[in-house]
């Protein structure tokens, strides 16, 4: 089997534990935990995202960090290129972007020193699956090569999994923040 083949079927079995974690998930819990995470990055850039479909929720510990650093969110610019990031506020006007998540229409271009990435699975080797387009791994080698840069998967505690799937180019989370537990690796 292929490592695509192999990243697929981990996806399918993936994505159905999020929906279940989803439907009866603590999202206060998850969003408290990943405000301590990031409390020592105060005065950094933070990137974090708005989320899709059934990812757990980041907005309330960003909404809390927006007092001490900037935040950003991800901007899909084309296929195949790294990310930009856009200064997000709790009042930002929102308007479509790629693949149904929201963008600011407006706000400063910033390069986060911080990431709270979104996965659809997470082992406890910093292995993340995404979905697959290559975006946050393209966008972490780029930061990373220019300076020192933190990659934080938040997700669903079920979202783990033993061991996944890994290539060459999949970069590697720093530390997992679930609404279970942080992880630091």
């Amino acid at each position: 089997m292929s490592p695509e083949d192999r990243k697929a079927e981990a996806r399918k079995a993936a994505f159905a534990r999020r929906k279940t974690a989803f439907d009866a998930g603590n999202r206060i819990a998850g969003a408290a935990r990943l405000a301590e995470a990031l409390a020592p990055h105060a005065g950094r850039v933070i990137a974090g995202y708005l989320p899709i479909r059934t990812e757990i929720d980041p907005r309330p510990a960003m909404g809390r960090m927006t007092r001490v650093c900037r935040v950003a969110v991800p901007v899909i610019q084309s296929m195949g290129h790294p990310l930009k990031f856009r200064e997000w506020l709790t009042d930002s006007f929102l308007i479509d972007g790629p693949f149904g998540a929201k963008v600011p229409q407006d706000g400063d271009w910033l390069e986060p020193e911080v990431l709270i990435v979104p996965l659809v699975a997470f082992d406890r080797q910093g292995g993340r699956l995404g979905y697959g387009g290559g975006f946050y791994d393209r966008t972490l080698e780029a930061l990373r090569a220019r300076r020192p840069t933190l990659a934080i998967g938040f997700a669903w505690a079920a979202q783990e999994t033993e061991a996944l799937p890994t290539e060459p180019t999949d970069q590697p989370l720093d530390m997992i923040v679930t609404e279970a537990e942080t992880i630091t690796l």
